[in-house]
């Protein structure tokens, strides 16, 4: 508890100014400056047998992994799971803030195990330490267009991501893969095109919508943790939507406006399947569906629009 507090304290201070970061590439992929300039931790930090890795393209149900995740974990104990706010509970891997803000690796390397790591590394930047110690992961993944949608919001309202411009303009830069984190495409494709030579437990943000309950068993029965029925049930009353946008603790209500400024979108916007109607045009749905063929040609992977 008292990490928490040190680390609210400095994220509130009134002197603490963030900026609209540039993209740097690593590797080819763009991240945003920080990450960048501090790579050489994160491609070298060191995984233990027991991590557990949450993994996603932004927006694409990150949070809502978490709280379940750590829902299962405290089997439902809802006292645990309102110690502190979800990025305190499973710090972000790559994350990187100038001084003194503590960084993603600095808050790892010191927490006692088992440790549950939050990332959103393409398959090809995660630290080979996760893979040379047989690490679980679950993977989270959103269809392209609502997930689209939901950074647009997110990079409105995030004051360190790149502006994102006009939607027309974010909707050119995210089928380019000119967006932090780097091609929605790459990302989903390379870790289905994974997920059986790793222990990859591939997540549907789709099917969390469609039938909680069955995918919280999934991912209860993936890290073997043995909960009776009334337990999940429990869990997927607190991990729905609409309670954890209440949920102070889940909300990222406890960030300071001067990092998300939520009069421009609340963190937890709608969480709904199809959102994507409501903003793309007619014109604009069929260039993204034939470029959407191309980069997606080949793959057995398919998503749920609606």
């Amino acid at each position: 508890m008292a990490e928490n507090q040190n680390y609210n304290d400095l994220l509130h201070k009134n002197s603490y100014v963030f900026y609209r970061y540039p993209l740097t590439l690593v590797r080819g992929i763009p991240l945003m400056e920080p990450i960048a300039n501090q790579w050489d931790p994160i491609e070298n930090f060191q995984a233990r047998p027991d991590d557990l890795i949450i993994s996603t393209y932004p927006k694409a149900g990150t949070t809502w992994m978490q709280e379940i995740v750590d829902l299962v974990l405290n089997k439902g104990d809802l006292e645990k799971a309102h110690r502190a706010p979800i990025y305190v509970r499973i710090p972000f891997l790559e994350i990187c803030s100038p001084p003194p803000m503590p960084s993603g690796v600095d808050k790892l390397v010191n927490a006692p195990s088992p440790r549950v790591i939050k990332t959103h590394l393409p398959y090809q930047l995660v630290p080979k330490s996760f893979w040379e110690n047989n690490c679980k992961m679950i993977y989270v993944a959103r269809n392209a267009k609502d997930n689209l949608v939901s950074y647009y919001f997110f990079d409105q309202m995030n004051l360190t991501q790149p502006d994102p411009g006009t939607w027309e303009e974010y909707l050119t830069k995210f089928m380019e893969g000119k967006v932090a984190w780097g091609s929605w495409y790459d990302h989903v494709r390379r870790y289905w095109d994974e997920k059986d030579n790793h222990r990859i437990l591939y997540v549907f943000y789709e099917d969390m919508k469609k039938d909680l309950a069955h995918e919280i068993h999934r991912v209860k029965d993936f890290l073997q943790v043995d909960l009776s029925e009334d337990i999940v049930q429990k869990i997927v009353h607190k991990a729905t939507f609409e309670i954890m946008k209440e949920n102070p603790m889940a909300n990222y209500e406890t960030v300071p406006s001067s990092l998300f400024d939520k009069s421009k979108s609340s963190f937890m916007r709608k969480g709904t399947v199809g959102d994507w109607k409501n903003y793309f045009t007619v014109a604009q749905r069929e260039v993204f569906d034939a470029h959407y063929q191309q980069k997606m040609k080949g793959t057995s992977l398919h998503f749920q629009e609606e």
